[in-house]
């Protein structure tokens, strides 16, 4: 009985945290609308266009502006109130999803609408992320990283699991800008919720106070010192460098979202119902994992690189199928996979970051999580219109496997990186020492144990 309780999602933060609760709650209700969207853009860019290099191309709008929004807010995150940040960055979604929907209900809808709205999200969310994603250690305490990672990956995979089915109903039946509207309410329900949760200013040595950085004015050399600081910190620990890299091997060639319309038609013989179905399918296996997350609080780099070949196998037997029902089952097994990797790669990354960098490490973090699934969108819609859908499906499953084992290979820090133990975070015996004991990456050095 107790290994069973073992194995249970924790659900301690949602217990003890009453501003975790409502930023969950939020966060919940904003993912609903924005996955219907995903589908409904996805829909409604591959009948403009019939291209999947289009519906890929989608992806990349968003993930540009992202990068410069999360740089900008991975800065702001370190000296302003976080809560803020997010409730600010979040009303704005509210009006693009209201114009998306209004250009539904055009009788010529217009592409450049679709790309503009698509940018204009990427901005808003990579302004606010960085904040959101520092605000969960200071909400449920560094010991409960993991189960707050692996609950947020739960509400982000039920969203998921919900919203494109929902969307796929919507689409047949009300329409596209239905699923617009719903997206538009979801974020007003997240900045509802924000505005009960206290104030979350970061530690007082980002501030201003607290190194070079912080002290060399404001404009923009602050800013730039701002984030050398938060990459200085990334490159000198290994184990930092072997997430990053693992997750770029997950996402790069391995998104095949983008293809989903696509093989929905060509590959299955289905419409919408069948594409909210393989949107649906990964998250009902993720959340099969977050029910099962309870271990996670002691596992570490080799169920972590597990998770992720489980995610490239399952994908390239995805491919390979023309069987729906053995399909789902593989878009399943995807997602568990994904839902692993994910908690134990957030949970490591926030562990080893000082409070006074994570927003800006956070930032850098999502620079790489967002563009490369952009890419990766982009890549298999260029490699669809090559060789099809399902040969570039199989190759993205195949690259991802051989790229995580050589980043297993390279990287030991990474093997051995363990949760609820002192993690070595430092880097190997070739790297160079930090120079600046006063600077705000050598306070990342001293925190780095607590592992991320």
């Amino acid at each position: 009985m107790s290994r069973v309780s073992g194995l249970a999602m924790d659900l301690t933060p949602l217990r003890e945290s009453r501003d975790f609760r409502l930023l969950y709650a939020g966060f919940l209700g904003a993912l609903l609308g924005t996955l219907m969207t995903s589908v409904a853009v996805a829909v409604q860019v591959y009948d403009l266009t019939g291209s999947p290099l289009q519906i890929g191309l989608v992806s990349l709008a968003r993930a540009l502006p992202l990068v410069v929004g999360v740089l900008i807010g991975g800065v702001l995150a370190d000296r302003r109130d976080r809560r803020l940040l997010m409730l600010v960055t979040r009303l704005p979604l509210t009006l693009v999803a209201l114009g998306l929907a209004v250009n539904a209900l055009l009788p010529e809808p217009q592409l450049w609408v679709i790309y503009t709205a698509t940018g204009l999200t990427g901005l808003f969310a990579g302004l606010g992320g960085p904040a959101m994603m520092a605000s969960i250690p200071a909400l449920v305490g560094t010991e409960r990283l993991a189960a707050a990672g692996a609950l947020t990956a739960a509400s982000t995979q039920l969203a998921a699991l919900l919203g494109p089915a929902l969307g796929g109903v919507l689409i047949a039946g009300p329409g596209l800008a239905a699923c617009f509207a719903v997206d538009a309410a979801g974020f007003l329900v997240f900045s509802v919720a924000l505005l009960f949760v206290r104030p979350l200013p970061p530690a007082t040595s980002a501030s201003g106070a607290s190194g070079p950085s912080a002290a060399s004015g404001k404009g923009v050399r602050q800013a730039f010192a701002a984030v050398a600081d938060g990459v200085r910190f990334v490159r000198g620990h290994r184990l930092v460098v072997g997430l990053l890299l693992v997750d770029a091997a997950a996402m790069v060639f391995t998104m095949p979202q983008a293809l989903y319309p696509v093989l929905a038609d060509e590959q299955f013989g289905g419409g919408p119902g069948v594409v909210g179905l393989l949107y649906a399918a990964p998250a009902l296996g993720a959340l099969v994992g977050a029910a099962t997350s309870g271990w996670t609080a002691r596992a570490g780099g080799h169920a972590l690189i597990g998770a992720v070949l489980l995610w490239g196998l399952s994908l390239a037997g995805f491919g390979l199928t023309s069987y729906l029902p053995a399909a789902l089952v593989l878009l399943a097994l995807a997602g568990l996979g994904d839902l692993v990797s994910e908690t134990l790669r957030s949970a490591l990354l926030q562990h080893g970051t000082p409070d006074a960098l994570r927003g800006r490490v956070s930032g850098l973090w999502m620079v790489q999580a967002t563009v490369s699934p952009a890419l990766g969108n982009a890549a298999v819609g260029f490699l669809a219109e090559l060789n099809g859908a399902r040969a570039a499906v199989v190759t993205g499953g195949v690259v991802c496997v051989t790229a995580t084992l050589l980043v297993a290979w390279a990287f030991p820090a990474l093997r051995e990186a363990r949760l609820g133990a002192q993690t070595q975070t430092e880097t190997g015996p070739e790297a160079e020492p930090e120079p600046e004991p006063e600077s705000e990456a050598e306070a990342g050095a001293e925190v780095a144990p607590r592992s991320q």
